[in-house]
């Protein structure tokens, strides 16, 4: 039997599932939630089949996210008012709900995030356990390895199988218009759990393409010369260190996982680039030199809000005078920030614990405190949802071809599951990810 990958299969022990006994016994009143839903859905509209097999429409006020939902038991609308996401993907897990587009269920809850207030989010003791666990993934010098392992160190055949030819596992910019928003679609489809690999409309090496264009930009703002010295903060599987020592830079690379660092040498052996780039297993807060240019791409939402003033001092502390940083962050509404800290959701519990999006203005101000500027932010949510896509067709591939065999279906499952949250969760509006160069004053 498959076990690779249990470990996130299994990550919610500790954490409030919306379940037990009296759950079950209350849940037919829980049918109340469907009428809070309705009452607060300002855009968009569900089309949802109850347990019974009624039929309800909820919310169609404007236009929007239409999504259709089945509701096989009572017990998903338990879990989703007290656990909130978290609840959520459980309920989605044991079928007791199931769309033939999730895709477009989590757009339209992100779309209307603000005005469904904590409907859909852990509630009072459901609340503060899933809080008081997550805080014990907090990401301490002693702990960080464990969480960026639970993640990264997956393997590299499994990133591998999915990934793009540069092995980046970021938003990439695409440089033609973007294809209208949607999931992946089958409108006689029920259960998503386990749809066939959905036929790509991607020309080939479309994403490679992208996820270069991205690096370009990235390194564009840091104005790189030969000999320049470059530390880049969670450096991946080594695609931005490459791309900066072919413009002549010397690189410092960061990881906590060394399965990436095995990758990453490998490849910058390869290319030929051993003298001009060196990949460490070390911690940010480690380092005490000094740098022409910072680069740090999607790595501060893996520190969590305590240490971002951490992650900060390192940028400021191995920064020469003038030097600039470019980073690209995924941030999250401020108007939902508060909300979304007060708990754990679903990607904090399953796929990346100890993790925090970014509340922007909270962090451009501690940025500015460290005598950072913050200028040309350029923000480009569509393009990471057109990634996720890109990453979902891929992996349904992948686990239709049999390479990945050694993680069994509920691994996989969770998996697909992620990629369609987090695209709804872009398209929805409510996260965004973005560059942004910082000067050292």
């Amino acid at each position: 039997m498959a076990s690779r990958g249990r470990h996130l299969v299994r990550a919610d022990r500790g954490f409030a599932t919306g379940g037990g006994l009296l759950a079950r016994l209350s849940a037919p009143a829980f049918s109340r939630v469907l009428d809070q839903l309705d009452a607060r859905l300002a855009t968009g509209g569900i089309d949802a089949t109850l347990p019974d097999g009624s039929p309800r429409r909820l919310g169609f006020r404007a236009p929007g996210p239409e999504p259709i939902v089945h509701l096989h038991s009572w017990m998903a609308l338990v879990r989703l008012a007290t656990s909130g996401s978290v609840g959520w993907y459980k309920a989605w897990e044991l079928g007791e709900w199931a769309s033939p587009d999730p895709v477009v269920l989590f757009e339209l809850f992100m779309a209307n995030a603000v005005a469904l207030g904590d409907t859909a989010r852990a509630k009072g003791v459901f609340r503060w356990v899933n809080r008081a666990a997550h805080a014990l993934r907090d990401n301490a010098p002693g702990k960080a390895r464990e969480n960026v392992a639970a993640h990264y160190d997956l393997g590299n055949d499994f990133y591998a199988a999915w990934l793009d030819d540069t092995m980046t596992y970021s938003a990439a910019r695409f440089a033609s218009p973007l294809p209208p928003a949607g999931g992946v679609g089958g409108g006689d489809v029920e259960d998503s759990q386990a749809l066939p690999p959905t036929p790509s409309r991607w020309r080939e090496g479309e994403l490679e393409a992208a996820q270069a264009h991205k690096i370009a930009l990235l390194l564009d703002r840091l104005d790189l010369t030969p000999g320049d010295r470059l530390l880049e903060i969670g450096c991946g599987w080594g695609s931005l260190a490459i791309a900066a020592a072919q413009r002549g830079a010397s690189v410092v690379g960061l990881t906590l996982s060394a399965e990436q660092k095995d990758w990453a040498d490998r490849k910058i052996a390869e290319a030929g680039l051993a003298d001009r780039i060196e990949v460490r297993l070390q911690d940010y807060r480690e380092v005490r030199e000094r740098f022409d240019a910072v680069a740090s791409v999607e790595m501060v939402e893996a520190v969590g809000m305590r240490w971002w003033g951490a992650y900060l001092d390192c940028i400021a502390g191995n920064l020469k005078p003038g030097g600039r940083a470019a980073l690209q962050f995924i941030s999250i509404a401020s108007p939902l920030f508060e909300r979304y800290a007060s708990s754990a959701d679903f990607i904090q519990t399953y796929i990346f614990p100890g993790g925090m999006l970014l509340d922007e203005p909270r962090f451009e101000a501690l940025a500015r405190q460290r005598g950072l500027s913050w200028h040309d932010r350029d923000g480009f949510a569509l393009d990471y949802a057109e990634t996720l896509r890109h990453w979902r067709e891929r992996f349904d591939a992948a686990v239709a071809r049999g390479a990945l065999a050694e993680f069994d279906d509920r691994f996989h499952r969770l998996w697909r599951y992620y990629l369609m949250y987090c695209e709804g969760g872009f398209r929805g509006g409510g996260i965004d990810v973005a560059q942004v160069t910082l000067t050292k004053g």
